[in-house]
């Protein structure tokens, strides 16, 4: 075929259709993106690493067991690490909301790494010889599960990587927390003046959250790592040798470093996507203190608080020279509300599943792998961007510490709760500093003193 035509025609039961000459891309992707128009969205680049990881281990499965020939096999596998690698994502062209359980999608990576595979070997994109899309990217496979595989080995990827952000974000927090361990301000709830703490325990908080955080994203490693692939259409392995049923998944295993087992009942595994919304639930805790810590930065530094200052990383106004707002805090906190959104989606997608397939999946995968990466995003910018560059007003603090009525509170075991309701009322009536008011209904310069201090704050009980 001469490139001068700038399109060649490939055909299905359908009929024929015009492609660009050098499009990767197949008929079967060409006429998924006539019925399905692309949207802004594109297919993760995480799902698509793993459908090339994916289509690698079944190709080594299938080499392994003599159903591959030698350089076949090494072309489609050259592909799959192009795939991998990023380099051919531009041919992925299926929106990922198409209709079909993710079949349009896999008939596109199919024909990529096959028209791939062959111009490694000479030949041009649409002559599919040797390397069929079907007869040998897809050998042994059928959509529903090197899909739902695929999704699993990008979700783990992504759960690697967000529990490292974690643990830096963890880490920035507790230095802090080191940091200003014995410095007093006043605690607040309903946001209004509470009970006297260190600013370190306020912190403290944050790392707590972060490190509860980090422990839930390792339990999701263990709900998301079994996988049915091998199971083929619906889990019972229809069109595929037993030997490779068993085999394909230690391929996977080894050649993704990921800690994937076949699942002990693939129909099953294949019928039922709950994994994910359990997975996607428990990350939705880490959204919902993302979302807390965001507010509480920004209620901290606003200037009627002002005790935190939060480090300035853009101009905050287009008409207001010199405004600079709490951006990274509010990016997270957009960030939290999509995951708590996309959750919400998740968990209808895999209701609606009808029994042997969860043919909504691709709007399942697509939330979940959207949701991982707008938490690592999230905590990446706090760790990055603001958390480590807190600057703390120790005079503001003790001077909102002075002024609040909170001291009280750290005296009602000393002096009980009326005679503290007494000086409360005098601040009013005669205008006393409440430490004065305080000494006045009984209380000494000690006995506040040893109230307030960081080792009473940092105590269980008086």
């Amino acid at each position: 075929m001469s490139n001068l035509n700038r399109t060649r025609t490939e055909r299905d039961s359908f009929g024929e259709l015009e492609l660009p000459t050098e499009a990767l891309w197949g008929v079967h992707a060409e006429r998924a993106r006539l019925n399905f128009p692309p949207s802004w969205r594109r297919q993760p680049r995480s799902l698509l690493r793993g459908m090339g990881y994916v289509k690698q281990a079944c190709a080594a499965a299938n080499h392994e067991l003599g159903h591959l020939e030698e350089r076949v096999f090494e072309a489609l596998a050259s592909a799959c690490d192009e795939l991998i690698a990023g380099l051919l994502g531009e041919h992925i062209v299926v929106d990922p909301l198409a209709g079909g359980a993710g079949t349009s999608f896999n008939m596109n990576v199919n024909e990529v790494l096959a028209n791939r595979a062959n111009v490694l070997l000479g030949g041009n994109p649409g002559d599919y010889d040797p390397v069929h899309p079907l007869d040998t990217v897809n050998k042994h496979q059928s959509t529903n599960d090197t899909f739902s595989t695929a999704v699993r080995v990008a979700a783990l990827g992504e759960l690697i990587e967000l529990e490292r952000e974690l643990v830096a974000l963890q880490d920035a927090l507790q230095e802090l927390e080191k940091t200003h361990a014995d410095e007093i301000t006043v605690g607040r709830t309903q946001l209004q003046d509470a009970v006297p703490l260190t600013l370190g325990q306020q912190f403290g908080t944050w790392a707590e959250a972060a490190a509860r955080d980090r422990w839930r994203v390792f339990k999701c490693l263990e709900r998301l790592k079994s996988v049915n692939l091998g199971g083929t259409a619906i889990g019972t392995g229809l069109g595929a040798p037993r030997e490779y049923i068993f085999v394909v998944v230690k391929e996977l295993r080894e050649l993704t470093g990921l800690p994937v087992s076949r699942a002990e009942n693939l129909v099953e595994a294949t019928a039922n996507q709950d994994a994910l919304v359990e997975a996607d639930g428990i990350l939705t805790a880490l959204a919902a203190d993302l979302a807390k810590l965001s507010w509480d930065l920004r209620v901290l530094s606003m200037p009627p608080v002002g005790e935190l200052s939060l480090p300035p990383v853009q101009a905050g106004s287009s008409i207001m020279p010199g405004k600079v707002n709490p951006v990274i805090a509010e990016y997270a906190w957009q960030c939290a509300q999509a995951v708590i959104g996309g959750h919400n989606v998740v968990t209808q997608a895999v209701a609606a599943g009808n029994l042997q397939l969860s043919q909504y999946l691709p709007l399942a995968s697509w939330h979940l792998l959207d949701n991982l990466k707008l938490l690592r995003n999230a905590v990446r910018s706090l760790t990055e961007r603001c958390i480590p560059g807190i600057q703390v007003d120790l005079d503001r603090a003790r001077q909102h510490l002075e002024g609040s009525l909170s001291i009280g509170a750290a005296l009602v075991p000393v002096l009980g709760y009326e005679k503290v309701q007494r000086a409360v009322k005098l601040v009013g009536e005669e205008g006393l500093t409440l430490r004065e008011a305080l000494e006045r209904t009984g209380a000494s310069h000690e006995d506040i003193k040893r109230a307030l201090s960081p080792t009473q704050m940092r105590r269980l009980g008086d």
